[in-house]
């Protein structure tokens, strides 16, 4: 396992991000463990969050100036600490956010921060991808920007899952909109991560029990 994956990975637990139970997914599916960025608490872990992001944008997309999207809620703290992250490595990017109702005072609308202009690209930074919903709200949301285009989305962790069909989620949501889907982790990095460290084996085991369900065939890393 890369040093880094491992790092970040025992950040996420050690942050609460990281959890293991039973837990409902936003589509809906019973899964054996959960990541939730609303569990980030201080600034400290949300500048370490946002420079795991900032580093596998730079290796992604190198230091190309695009628009960040944070979606409504918990996507919009991680847009902010990786435009910050971002600025760090001399990439000042601009970011934006929805309101979860278009306000019909002051300035209005339903977009905050920056508003994107025609030709410009955007990222959208999201906390996990399950079977693809987030990022199709999001998808929607951001439909009357007509003029600018998603070029790309980052997540912390990939579930390696099918998503409305035997395709993964990521795959799905790729082939639909036709821009790539990043993640920092996928699932079977944290299975390999519980392996490494022990005393793990009951998660192991019903982390894998669930990925014989809903895992999308061939995902495996």
């Amino acid at each position: 396992m890369q040093e880094y994956k491992r790092e970040f990975i025992k950040f996420l637990e050690s942050a609460g991000v990281l959890r293991f139970g039973d837990f409902t997914a936003k589509s809906g599916r019973k899964i054996p463990y959960f990541i939730n960025a609303g569990d980030i608490k201080t600034g400290a872990q949300m500048k370490k969050l946002g420079e795991f992001y900032a580093k596998a944008y730079t290796e992604r997309l190198g230091n190309r100036k695009n628009v960040l999207f944070g979606p409504a809620y918990k996507g919009i703290p991680i847009a902010v600490s990786v435009a910050v992250a971002l600025e760090e490595h001399g990439i000042d990017v601009p970011y934006f956010f929805n309101r979860k109702e278009a306000k019909d005072h002051g300035e209005g609308g339903v977009f905050v921060g920056y508003t994107p202009k025609d030709g410009e690209n955007i990222v959208i930074t999201e906390d996990v991808i399950t079977a693809g919903t987030a990022i199709r709200e999001s998808m929607d949301i951001l439909s009357p920007l007509k003029g600018s285009k998603v070029v790309a989305a980052f997540v912390m962790v990939d579930r390696k899952e099918k998503g409305r069909g035997e395709l993964s989620a990521i795959d799905e949501v790729e082939k639909q909109y036709g821009f790539p889907v990043y993640s920092i982790v996928d699932v079977y990095d944290i299975i390999e991560y519980l392996e490494l460290e022990g005393g793990n084996e009951q998660n192991v085991r019903r982390i894998r029990d669930y990925l014989e369900v809903y895992g999308a065939s061939g995902k495996e890393s």
